[in-house]
């Protein structure tokens, strides 16, 4: 159990600091260790002076900016989820996707020559002043290399890591406390999810990992009309410093520019879901920050839209048994075969496995099957999240910590087609992907794909067989017949009986020599104590060297 120290302390203290110095006193008096002197609100001094307060949206969203980097993420992902929050709210926290306030010009240029050794003049023939994006972790300068090409450099924040190092150790020590005291909270496993949130932000902060991200994603689409990943330039990146091509597109936030431009908004919503599930079961290696910020849209020809994707510093992939339990529960759901949702959960251990299979199926009915048929501008999310909550509970169901990356990726998928296409029918789109990859996995196609994937390898081998075959036949001649083998098993047994004999022997004979030793050495040092005793210590020594020559003998 971890306890809180001085560093963790005084992060408490600023972090209710913030709060209170943005008029958010009443999420400090909302914990349940303050909840019953909630009044005292109204008897701190700084809130009998304070007048015109900045709208509250404003206020939570200057507040995670104070707080930093693991704040502001949060706020991101809260962004994404416009049916969970008020307009007001939804609208100030998209600010934190990519218009954080920039750290100084200067700065950023001392790390990209500090990086590389050279000054930016060097570098590039033109260096932007102003960043074009300002993010929790880092900003974005427009450049133009001196070849000519028009590029985008990334520069992680300075000093970030302590920063980060500090806050997640203040949550390993919530995420404990929360998890001893609260059994409801222990299912949920929030030590294992901080262990793989801390994984995925220190990843982000290395800029050669976010390269070679980048680099994967523009390979396995390198052929695709559906998604543009921009190419790395390698001889300008450095583990704080990120080069690529630079794009230009639509945000996917300005769905009023989007529809200015006749852009195919239900095919732009289709497209999101096919790939999402194209990065998550055909290639297994998918982009994990898919919020707004990150998203554009080549709108060159608007009936066909492209998807550009940039910030590739958190990426998801999964293991061969948790996709395939997960494409099976997504195509059992799809098809409203809840026994079979309820049997993968059973099979799968997220729940227990004494659960009544009956029960789970009628509870995953009774959530699932109203928001069947109905487009996503008509379905409670806030509402379905509660129930599944509820659900998970009863039946002590775990959060699973490795698929947390795919359900944050999920909920932004979704939320981004709830922006572009209300109307959008998520299942009918869905569902005919997912059967198609479970019959490439399991039916006749995936045998012949499998057979044709190991064909170089078997065709390799395939002269060492006679010679194999030949070994295998010799050794079976050379056998030993089967009443020779029992009998040298019995010699063996008998052998070794016989060693364990030998051993206790020599053991007891070695003890009597060493007891006769200390009983002679006792009486060379006071012979009127031990009358007898000259004799005792010759007899066994005696006895001794008896018992350890007779060990010796076969």
């Amino acid at each position: 159990m971890r306890l809180i120290g001085p560093k963790q302390f005084l992060r408490l203290l600023r972090i209710n600091y913030v709060l209170a110095r943005h008029g958010l006193d009443d999420i400090i008096f909302a914990t349940h260790l303050l909840r019953p002197f909630r009044f005292l609100i109204y008897f701190l001094p700084w809130n009998w002076f304070r007048t015109g307060r900045a709208p509250r949206g404003e206020r939570i969203r200057r507040a995670l900016e104070d707080l930093g980097p693991i704040f502001i993420k949060f706020g991101q992902m809260l962004s994404t989820r416009r049916d969970l929050l008020a307009d007001d709210i939804a609208d100030e926290l998209e600010l934190l996707q990519d218009a954080v306030p920039p750290f100084p010009n200067e700065l950023a240029r001392q790390i990209i020559e500090k990086s590389f050794g050279r000054s930016t003049e060097d570098l590039f023939e033109v260096f932007e002043e102003a960043p074009l994006a300002s993010a929790s972790v880092a900003q974005v300068h427009g450049a133009r290399l001196k070849s000519g090409e028009e590029v985008v450099v990334k520069v992680l924040r300075p000093d970030i890591l302590p920063v980060i190092s500090r806050d997640i150790s203040l949550l390993y020590i919530i995420a404990e406390w929360a998890a001893r005291y609260s059994s409801q909270i222990r299912r949920l496993r929030p030590v294992e999810v901080v262990e793989e949130y801390e994984k995925t932000i220190v990843d982000e902060l290395d800029l050669m990992r976010e390269a070679a991200n980048a680099s994967q994603l523009r390979r396995n689409f390198e052929n695709s009309g559906d998604l543009y990943v921009p190419e790395v330039h390698w001889d300008y990146t450095h583990k704080n410093v990120l080069v690529l091509e630079r794009i230009y597109g639509v945000s996917i936030r300005n769905t009023e520019e989007l529809k200015r431009r006749n852009t195919n908004m239900e095919r732009l919503a289709e497209m999101g879901v096919e790939i999402f599930f194209t990065q998550v079961f055909n290639h297994n290696f998918f982009h994990a920050d898919m919020h707004p910020g990150n998203i554009f849209v080549d709108t060159e020809d608007p009936q066909n839209p492209k998807y550009i994707a940039v910030d590739f510093g958190i990426v998801g992939t999964l293991s061969p048994v948790d996709k395939r339990y997960l494409a099976e529960n997504f195509l059992a759901f799809f098809q409203r075969d809840y026994n079979k949702v309820a049997k993968l959960h059973v099979e799968s251990g997220w729940v227990p496995a004494n659960t009544r299979v009956d029960e789970f199926e009628s509870a995953i009915r009774s959530v699932c099957e109203p928001i069947f048929e109905r487009p996503l501008k008509e379905i409670s999310f806030g509402q379905l999240l509660l129930r599944l909550f509820q659900t998970a509970r009863r039946f002590n169901m775990e959060v699973q910590p490795q698929l947390v990356l795919l359900q944050k990726t999920l909920l932004n998928i979704e939320g981004l087609g709830r922006q572009l296409y209300p109307d959008l029918d998520l299942w009918t789109t869905a569902k005919p992907f997912l059967e198609r990859w479970m019959d490439e996995q399991v039916g006749t196609k995936a045998m012949l794909g499998s057979i044709k994937q190991n064909l170089p390898y078997m065709v390799e081998k395939l002269p060492e067989l006679p010679a194999l075959i030949y070994d295998v036949l010799k050794r079976s001649a050379d056998a030993p017949d089967p009443k020779e083998q029992l009998k040298e098993m019995r010699n063996i047994r008998h052998e070794i009986k016989r060693g364990n004999k030998r051993s206790v022997i020599a053991i007891g004979g070695g003890s009597l020599l060493i007891s006769a030793f200390l009983m002679f050495s006792l009486v060379s040092d006071s012979p009127a104590m031990f009358l007898g005793a000259p004799l005792m210590s010759w007899i066994l020594g005696s006895l001794g060297a008896f018992f350890l020559l007779y060990s010796f003998q076969d």
